[in-house]
């Protein structure tokens, strides 16, 4: 076995025991935005490797510009707060911004903030997981022996670009759905 697949082995394992703290888990007093912060890149760690900040108060401030998040109350951030940015870091290696505010509208409008953030969590574990298992045992797309290895991060980004249009169709349709429903109130 060569030394990436070794590493990439190591890796997996990483990844299936990747835990996003629930709604309940997230701390139940406000905080600070750095507080926040290293808090968020502590939970989120898994995007990190190595790279820059993942979340950074500019991207904060931001998003509460483009009312993606709710201001803070006296400077403080609570769970609801947390929620929001953990799924928007996540959501927005993927989705575009507009996307991500869609999405997550439309899945808190069904089930409720609390529901959703919980679920996405849920959802986001077990694709980890999946994508991990897969590569450990060499199943589907991720048969890394039967690829050359230097061809495999084009095959896993083209996987990717694939599963954003799929996601991207599908918010479109969902919100294009909820909007026919509402009219017809």
């Amino acid at each position: 076995m060569t030394q990436l697949k070794k590493d990439l082995m190591s890796w997996s394992d990483s990844l299936m025991e990747f835990h996003l703290p629930r709604w309940e888990e997230l701390p139940n007093f406000d905080l600070y935005m750095d507080q926040v912060i290293t808090l968020i890149e502590g939970y989120l760690y898994i995007l990190s490797d190595g790279k820059e900040n993942v979340l950074t108060s500019a991207m904060i401030n931001n998003y509460v510009k483009q009312k993606l998040v709710p201001k803070a109350e006296k400077k403080r951030y609570n769970r609801m707060h947390m929620a929001y940015l953990i799924a928007i870091t996540v959501l927005k290696q993927v989705l575009t911004i507009t996307k991500v505010k869609e999405g997550i509208e439309y899945q808190s409008n069904i089930s409720g903030l609390k529901e959703a953030y919980n679920m996405f969590c849920e959802e986001l574990e077990s694709s980890l997981s999946t994508i991990a298992n897969q590569l450990k045992n060499g199943e589907g797309a991720f048969q890394l022996d039967s690829m050359e290895l230097r061809n495999s991060a084009m095959k896993f980004v083209t996987i990717s670009f694939a599963c954003k249009l799929v996601a991207e169709k599908m918010v479109r349709l969902q919100n294009s759905y909820q909007e026919e429903q509402e009219e017809t109130k």
